[in-house]
């Protein structure tokens, strides 16, 4: 009785009780990488249906959201420049902090990876540019909200 009075309380809230975004919370905060120029990267919305992330560099910035499509397969979905509609990336693998997310129908990349370790969290982008596999990554802590690189 507990439980269904806990997952109506959820369900309420609109909060899943089986929410499928749970198996990648763990990317959830605040992110810097301060090599290469400084890249801020948060994710919000750990416990819920939805993952919404923002990325801010001096490159420009980027709308970011992990849920699930039409199908309930748990998607990323990327805006750069808040360009829609946004470019969807399916899960492909997720296990010990690692999710993998592809779309080969994609120019690049055709792939995106995060990894956490503790406080640390890498990302990578992949896929191929005039004929070879290319890649771009950025190492980042995890730090206050809004903090900046130190100059």
């Amino acid at each position: 009785m507990r439980a269904l009075v806990l997952t109506l309380a959820l369900a309420g809230c609109g909060v899943s009780a089986q929410s499928p975004v749970r198996g990648v919370d763990w990317m959830s905060g605040y992110w810097l990488a301060c090599e290469d120029g400084e890249t801020a990267e948060n994710w919000i919305g750990a416990g819920r249906d939805a993952l919404l992330g923002t990325n801010l560099s001096a490159h420009g910035f980027e709308f970011l959201r992990i849920a699930p499509n039409e199908a309930g397969v748990l998607t990323y979905y990327s805006m750069p420049g808040g360009r829609s509609p946004p470019t969807a990336f399916a899960l492909v693998s997720n296990a010990d902090q690692r999710a993998v997310f592809e779309n080969l129908s994609h120019d690049f990349p055709q792939r995106i990876i995060y990894e956490r370790a503790g406080d640390r969290m890498t990302a990578r982008i992949e896929g191929p540019i005039e004929g070879r596999t290319e890649s771009m990554e950025w190492e980042f802590r995890r730090a206050e909200a809004d903090s900046r690189c130190a100059s």
